[in-house]
């Protein structure tokens, strides 16, 4: 309201967006919106119109007129509210517009795609700061509920508000009590089974990581309440009456995948589960979000192991290349266009390896890629900002553990994760860490004879030396031919629990790489005593896999029939997807790729779906591509 800049973070529904439709609402004028997200602008302008607020929205969803309508009544100044896509502000025509009739505030919601560190790191998004006019006495507003200072503070340098006010609250929930359980995946449907049998564990929202799993969990619930599926691939009218059955009580659970659980909003949920690590602290926070909306005391609960890192680490291997296959690309590429597929036979590169190194080279500016896909070189310092994004995913990942396996209380390691300063900074009372016997799944036992000859070596070593890395105390006491590293965190997870050690994360910088490790000391009671008996050490006991073989997972997607040749008819319909991609990707002025991957074009062919569910059963097809270009494939593959 007095004209500064400000960065907002809040959690999802705690009223983010009040915190510019008022001031923009009071100062008069016009305000001007970005948002990266097409559903939300258009779930945003219908709010205000309902409420009898002037708004429109001018983004790639929507035709020519509606936009020129938009436009016009921006300029005569009819406008409350006009929502924008990242992309718009690239324009000429829409600059001039902006110059016509300059806004009284600006806003830039989800505003962590903004930076290097956002986990949706946006190219056009990126670019908002440059491409933003700065209006006098036009206050800026950057909105988000997932940065951590570290977004924050690239939020604030990208946008130029070096000035901003930062309001960072609301990330403590009183009611909620976070449980974190390592778990083989076989174990975990019988674990859920067993929760959410007790009706005051229920309603129950359950994050599953593939649709196969919503599916075949919630079929084995059905037996302890009413219970559903509800993800991508469903029909529309199915995820509609999932979704009202829920909210009026008919379902008493529901088993989602992370995509489509977003759409669910109940107020009574008693508890929440994820049947796997999720990508990272904010995606899970989010999610988190969902249980005790009502004020109740509810619970959340993670089952996690190793095996999910790997996973994770597997998909983080093929979305962002090694640093020397991005520098082979580089190296190749001069200042006149090079073709994909020449630059393949040169190289010696999968397709799909690639694509991605071009895709990465793109982003940080290494490489011009026209629609075409035609590469040439860009600029040379694309390495310093890669290789810190590469390793901020990969650190994103390291906090998710860290916090999985975490040694003190969950809900302040989530207030510390996200900066909150106004936080009280005290335990929350209500967590497997804080009040360990009131777990739900967790579970103790006694140590054996090596662990307590461990434990009491521990202890001794610090109290020699009263510092140590995790790593120096493992080399030193942890007896590594007989204990593996990660049985011999379990013991200091243990000690710390007890408050017998206190344990906290430390880094140092190695060519310009930011190396983080943990250091351990004794608490300073336990300095004081000079007893120490191992056996009344509680460690947590862990869950056997059930009986019999493991399955290997299955992919959700549908299994496409692969022949090696395609019929001439199909390289007749692959012809036309392709020149259609190429169309669309001149048409926004990006790389082919960036529509549609190769392999999803031929998945396409050979499958030929012909509505929209089986559409979502392609491999590359997602709700956000189905929901773009949905209508446009289909009749292409009905047709051709």
């Amino acid at each position: 309201m007095a004209g500064d800049d400000a960065v907002v973070v809040m959690p999802t529904g705690s009223g983010k967006s009040l915190c510019y439709q008022l001031p923009g609402l009071a100062k008069g004028g016009s305000a001007l919106v970005i948002s990266p997200l097409i559903a939300l602008m258009e779930d945003q302008v219908a709010t205000l119109q309902r409420l009898g607020i002037s708004a429109d929205r001018v983004h790639s969803g929507r035709d020519r007129e509606s936009s020129f309508q938009a436009a016009h009544a921006w300029r005569q100044g009819d406008l409350d509210f006009l929502f924008i896509a990242p992309e718009r502000l690239g324009l000429q025509s829409f600059q001039d517009l902006i110059q016509e009739h300059p806004p009284r505030l600006v806003a830039v919601d989800e505003a962590h795609c903004i930076s290097h560190w956002g986990h949706d790191f946006r190219p056009d998004y990126r670019l908002v700061g440059e491409r933003l006019p700065r209006i006098q006495g036009a206050p800026l507003v950057a909105l988000t509920a997932t940065a951590t200072p570290r977004v924050q503070k690239d939020i604030i340098e990208k946008l130029g508000i070096n000035d901003a006010r930062r309001f960072i609250r609301g990330f403590r929930r009183t009611n909620l009590g976070v449980e974190c359980v390592e778990a083989p995946p076989s174990a975990r449907a019988a674990m859920v089974k067993r929760v959410v049998a007790d009706p005051t564990n229920r309603p129950a929202l359950i994050y599953a990581p593939t649709r196969k799993e919503t599916e075949a969990l919630a079929a084995e619930l059905a037996g302890v309440a009413p219970s559903a599926a509800y993800h991508a691939g469903l029909r529309s009218s199915t995820r509609d009456r999932v979704q009202t059955d829920f909210l009026s009580g008919k379902l008493e659970i529901v088993v989602a995948t992370i995509a489509f659980g977003m759409g669910i909003d109940k107020a009574d949920i008693r508890t929440v589960f994820h049947t796997a690590l999720p990508g990272t602290i904010e995606a899970y926070y989010q999610e988190i979000g969902r249980a005790g909306r009502d004020g109740q005391t509810s619970r959340a609960i993670l089952l996690w192991s190793w095996a999910d890192r790997r996973t994770h680490e597997y998909f983080h291997s093929r979305d962002y290349p090694e640093v020397s296959v991005l520098e082979k690309v580089f190296e190749v590429l001069s200042d006149q266009p090079t073709p994909k597929d020449e630059l393949q036979t040169k190289l010696g590169l999968e397709s799909e390896l690639l694509v991605a190194a071009l895709n990465q080279l793109w982003i940080h500016q290494g490489a011009k890629v026209d629609p075409e896909v035609n590469a040439l070189r860009g600029s040379d310092g694309w390495r310093k900002t890669y290789r810190a994004q590469r390793d901020h995913r990969l650190a994103q990942l390291e906090d998710i553990c860290r916090f999985a396996g975490g040694r003190s209380c969950r809900m302040t390691a989530i207030v510390s994760h996200f900066g909150d300063r106004l936080d009280s900074g005290g335990d929350c009372d209500l967590c497997d860490l804080c009040v360990p016997k009131d777990c739900l799944l967790r579970s103790y036992r006694s140590p054996t004879g090596v662990e307590c000859r461990v434990l009491t070596a521990v202890v001794d070593a610090l109290h020699e030396s009263s510092n140590r890395t995790t790593g120096q105390l493992f080399k030193q006491t942890g007896e590594p031919e007989a204990m593996a590293r990660k049985d011999f965190e379990r013991l200091l997870d243990a000690l710390a629990r007890e408050t017998v050690v206190e344990i906290w994360s430390d880094s140092f910088t190695k060519d310009g790489r930011e190396i983080r490790f943990q250091r351990a000391a004794l608490n300073s009671e336990a300095r004081l005593r000079g007893d120490f008996d191992p056996s009344l050490i509680e460690l947590t006991a862990e869950v056997a896999s059930k009986a019999g073989t493991r399955k290997k997972r299955k992919s959700s997607k549908r299994a496409i029939p692969v022949s090696t040749v395609l019929s001439s008819a199909e390289e007749s319909l692959l012809k036309t997807l392709r020149t259609w991609r190429l169309s669309e990707a001149r048409r926004r002025r990006i790389p082919a790729f960036r529509i549609l991957g190769d392999r999803t074009l031929e998945a396409l062919v050979r499958a030929k779906p012909s509505d929209d569910d089986e559409l979502l059963d392609i491999p590359g097809i997602g709700p956000t591509i189905a929901r773009k270009y949905g209508k446009k494939l289909l009749e292409m593959l009905t047709t051709g």
